[in-house]
């Protein structure tokens, strides 16, 4: 990446409210430290979309500074392993890592805010929560007991509901089912009868091919591609209520964020808002097309029927009042998120939302047309 194209397109930060358009510039960077540092990532460099958006960022902080601020990414398992990057950051063993928030749900509930929740907001209501709507800062309140500070690191969109080895026809189908899903989606399904299990991208697919799984949620039609689910699962539904919009974290340590010059904090908020915003487009543009590769080699698309839907949106919202009053950090980001999502619910549901259903219902009677 050139360093004066990459200022060029620095804009786009500004659309992410992390940073003004203006950037470091060259004589400014001339005049920082040389800094190194080591980012750990959950995931393997083959998922080039959320892997992708650690090498964007790298190469990004080098062209704005001039190769004075390195950061070397790795891949899962080659410093730590794939649930063990918050702790590696935590601890001071790298300066950085790559993760979903919500795979540490079980250290602190409030880890999965940093994620998604079941039944939360969609992408953009997530991105305006965090950037516009003190979400980050709230986070960035919890992250510190940890000695961790959160860059958002791109958004997944709304997942798939995953790949199941049985055709699922009632909530009576989950009962003994052995599925692999993160964060607070498996507490849900798992008062559903579901037994839930959390694995790494890279553990997943052989766990699935011995039986060890009966299903699996990963991301969507691009990625689970890419790991090969459907020659073991055949049955594709969605949508996936637990994953409506899936952000990725940097995780920082927090004494290392706190040492770097206040331009180089700034770089990377800058980067970090440019790489999530390449991450979500790439999805956007790939998965399409995945998907119909998928169903053209045979892959059996299923919504999942209404009455686990129905049940599970009660089911999770007992959970939340649950986890409110066991954990004040939960309440406290829960609360607010929640109000946050009501009022965005009440203007999508007369724009974007109306927008789409009239969008589809034109298209499908264009179908029926001929």
């Amino acid at each position: 990446m050139k360093r004066r194209a990459f200022l060029k397109g620095a804009g786009v930060s500004a659309a992410a409210g992390i940073a003004s358009p203006t950037i470091v510039s060259p004589a400014i960077a001339q005049s920082q430290p040389t800094v190194s540092w080591r980012l750990a990532s959950s995931y393997p460099k083959s998922l080039d979309t959320l892997f992708g958006a650690c090498t964007y960022l790298s190469e990004a902080v080098a062209a704005v500074t001039d190769g004075k601020f390195k950061i070397q990414v790795f891949a899962t398992g080659e410093i730590v392993p794939a649930l063990q990057v918050a702790d590696a950051v935590t601890t001071g063993t790298v300066e950085m890592g790559h993760s979903g928030s919500y795979f540490y749900s079980g250290k602190d509930t409030a880890f999965a805010f940093g994620t998604v929740i079941p039944w939360g907001p969609n992408s953009r209501q997530m991105q305006a929560w965090l950037f516009h709507a003190g979400g980050l800062e709230l986070l960035n309140e919890f992250y510190a007991k940890f000695n961790i500070y959160n860059l958002p690191a791109g958004n997944t969109g709304a997942q798939m509901g995953g790949w199941f080895r049985k055709e699922i026809k009632s909530a009576a189908d989950l009962q003994g089912l052995k599925m692999r899903i993160g964060g607070l989606g498996g507490n849900v399904l798992q008062k559903m009868g579901v037994v839930p299990q959390q694995l790494g991208a890279g553990d997943i697919y052989p766990a699935l091919e011995r039986g060890v799984l009966d299903a699996v949620e990963f991301v969507g039609p691009y990625d689970d591609e890419k790991l090969g689910f459907a020659k073991v699962a055949p049955y594709y539904y969605y949508p996936g209520f637990w994953d409506g919009s899936a952000e990725l974290s940097f995780f920082i340590n927090l004494e290392k964020w706190n040492s770097l010059p206040p331009a180089y904090q700034k770089v990377l908020k800058t980067c970090a808002a440019a790489a999530g915003h390449d991450m979500q487009a790439k999805y956007d543009a790939l998965n399409p097309a995945a998907l119909k590769r998928l169903i053209a080699g045979g892959a059996q698309l299923r919504p999942l029927p209404n009455d686990i839907l129905k049940a599970s949106y009660k089911i999770t919202k007992d959970l939340y009042a649950e986890m409110s009053a066991a954990n004040p950090n939960f309440k406290t980001i829960y609360d607010h998120l929640w109000a946050f999502q009501q009022d965005s619910l009440r203007y999508w549901s007369i724009s974007d939302f109306s927008f789409d259903y009239m969008s589809i219902t034109a298209q499908q009677q264009r179908w029926a047309d001929g």
